[in-house]
């Protein structure tokens, strides 16, 4: 059969495609961290949050480089908002996460949440419910690695490593080699619900 008139396939799903390799992470953390630096006019008010998973190893990246261009060591810690979230119930059990807050607390601290994605704004409503909790900051601003749009709430990130359109048929990972043994951002088509037509 000649390719003219070979079939088309009927696979509608793209291939995964990553969208930023290692050396595209590491420049957007390492603006990021100018970026809070500039913000915040230096270090000394600042406390890094990452939320769980894959927050808290880019909040730890984003310390490392603050601390290269500082020469000194911005409180980090990871913060859990499992039991904050509004979908408590609605979906499967999450197992519950580490809260680290470093010694010093957050009263008066500018706090900078970092998240490796923002979507609807849900995850950073809990961590702001969370955040309530624990003390008062001065302040309160967000970092994330990818910005996929589609929010629900009226949330908004301070500084953003890469501002990335998708659909809703989309899924968003990040891989960080602290985690998954190797640095990417990848963008796929969700797989199809059980029973699905395309």
């Amino acid at each position: 059969m000649s390719p003219a008139s070979m079939p088309e396939s009927t696979d509608s799903h793209a291939a995964p495609r990553t969208v930023l390799d290692a050396s595209d992470i590491s420049r957007a953390l390492t603006r990021i961290a100018h970026e809070i630096l500039e913000r915040n006019r230096g270090a000394d008010p600042v406390v890094l949050l990452g939320i769980p998973t894959r927050g808290v190893g880019l909040a730890a990246r984003i310390s490392e480089r603050i601390a290269a261009v500082e020469g000194q060591s911005v409180p980090t810690g990871s913060l859990d908002v499992t039991m904050y979230r509004d979908d408590i119930g609605l979906k499967p059990a999450r197992a519950l996460e580490h809260t680290a807050i470093p010694a010093g607390g957050i009263d008066g601290k500018v706090v900078v949440l970092v998240d490796d994605v923002l979507f609807s704004g849900r995850t950073i409503r809990a961590a702001l419910d969370a955040i309530g909790d624990i003390g008062r900051p001065r302040a309160v601003q967000l970092a994330v690695l990818v910005d996929r749009g589609h929010r629900e709430l009226p949330i908004r990130a301070d500084y953003v490593g890469k501002n990335l359109p998708t659909s809703l048929v989309e899924r968003v990972t990040v891989h960080l080699t602290e985690y998954d043994g190797s640095d990417a951002v990848v963008i796929a088509d969700k797989p199809a619900a059980k029973g699905a037509t395309a």
